[in-house]
């Protein structure tokens, strides 16, 4: 009985203390229940002002000075069909409202609403919009060729997020959506690939997060052709200044068709340090080159490599058709433009910079989805007005540890036009 009894008094203090502590925490709360029996209309706000931008307003006001209030509430129409509904907090003086189609007259609906749901009489504002963000962009979708299909590009001036949709019609001749490209990059630009080299009628309009929609832009493109390098011609075409190989990962690795590790790597740290660091080979066929792809270590046997060591940060591309001549090759402060050649006729094919993780989480730590960008390779196209090429030079520039005496790359893949 004395043990049921202490229990039973240590419940009743365990009771008293939560009570206790529930009205403490009541007192220090300084707010207004959000729940009221007060029915009173609240007053409306005054003093409106109105500061338009792109697609959107600012509309700032002053309250009226009742406790009651819980929040003022924007209700607006966006186009012809879609209301919207935006609220601002007791504790703020303005409110935004976003998503119009036009840039044209709109009226917002503006009242207080107090902790009983009730609703002040309305105060009609005008606001009148800077053009939209998509509407912004439209005029500037350009379409071109690309190697296995169609190029686009445009201008986000505004770094909204926008939809870059793609159509193309199929055989009943009804246009269907082939890519939904969703981005708030100030400067888009990407490839649609896998078709033949006949004309087909690409579309593309913008879209916005409120389902607003430009006008299509159509154009006939005639895609160019392209193939995967054939890998079989591909061997090592050592050059003086090229780095050493370190660890037994020898440079054909890099087109033995497997991403994963052992790829290529150099001496760790490379001895005497020469940096940037150089390796080339030989493709075997002179081709114009339209993209590639780079795999890098990833995780393996002995650990987590995703964004770090010896992964290249920066790197450069060099080619030529010629027979290769060996040279020092310059750092990043002083090469030539994309097409310019070195002394020793090396091209400048491309500078090129590896994605950031998409998580932005602090190595090791990693999701999924950054587990998934890394093992599909980071994809690059060349610029379409290169000469063909078919020695290459691979120069990193800073490796992703950031102390630049070593690299390693697992797998590169050319596609071009060979023929």
């Amino acid at each position: 009985m004395k043990y049921r009894s202490h229990h039973i008094h240590q419940l009743l203090l365990l009771l008293i203390t939560v009570a206790a502590l529930a009205t403490s925490c009541k007192r220090m709360d300084g707010y207004n229940e959000i729940v009221s029996t007060d029915m009173t209309k609240p007053a409306s706000v005054t003093n409106v002002r109105v500061q338009n931008f792109n697609g959107g307003a600012y509309i700032t006001y002053s309250l009226p000075n009742s406790p009651n209030i819980l929040y003022v509430q924007a209700e607006y129409k966006i186009n012809g069909e879609t209301s919207r509904q935006s609220k601002s907090s007791y504790y703020s003086d303005s409110i935004t409202v976003s998503g119009f189609a036009k840039s044209q007259d709109y009226e917002v609906i503006l009242h207080t609403v107090s902790r009983a749901q009730v609703y002040s009489d309305p105060v009609t504002v005008i606001v009148h919009p800077d053009t939209p963000p998509y509407l912004l962009t439209r005029p500037t979708v350009e379409m071109k060729p690309d190697f296995g299909g169609v190029n686009i590009t445009c201008i986000n001036k505004t770094k909204s997020s926008l939809g870059i949709i793609t159509v193309l019609p199929d055989e009943t001749n009804k246009y269907q959506i082939i890519s939904q490209n969703y981005t708030d990059q100030d400067t888009i630009s990407f490839s649609l690939r896998g078709y033949d080299t006949i004309p087909h009628q690409f579309g593309v309009y913008v879209t916005d997060q409120w389902g607003n929609i430009s006008d299509t832009l159509y154009s006939s493109i005639k895609p160019v052709y392209e193939a995967q390098m054939d890998k079989s011609l591909f061997q090592s075409y050592r050059l003086g200044t090229d780095a050493e190989t370190g660890f037994g990962w020898e440079l054909q690795n890099l087109w033995n068709g497997s991403p994963g590790s052992p790829g290529y790597h150099t001496e760790q740290p490379i001895q005497p340090l020469v940096w940037p660091a150089v390796i080339t080979f030989d493709m075997g066929k002179a081709t114009r080159l339209s993209r590639y792809t780079i795999w890098n270590r990833g995780i393996d046997g002995s650990g987590n490599w995703l964004w770090q060591a010896g992964a290249p940060q920066k790197w450069v591309l060099w080619g030529r058709d010629d027979q290769p001549v060996d040279e020092t090759m310059p750092d990043e402060n002083n090469l030539p433009p994309v097409g310019g050649r070195t002394p020793n006729g090396w091209i400048n094919l491309g500078v090129f910079d590896a994605p950031p993780k998409p998580s932005k989480l602090p190595n090791p730590q990693y999701t999924s989805a950054d587990l998934a960008v890394w093992n599909a390779g980071f994809s690059f196209n060349f610029s379409l007005d290169l000469p063909k090429v078919r020695y290459m030079r691979f120069e990193c520039v800073s490796n992703m540890a950031q102390t630049n005496n070593f690299f390693n790359v697992t797998e590169l893949t050319f596609w071009g036009d060979p023929r």
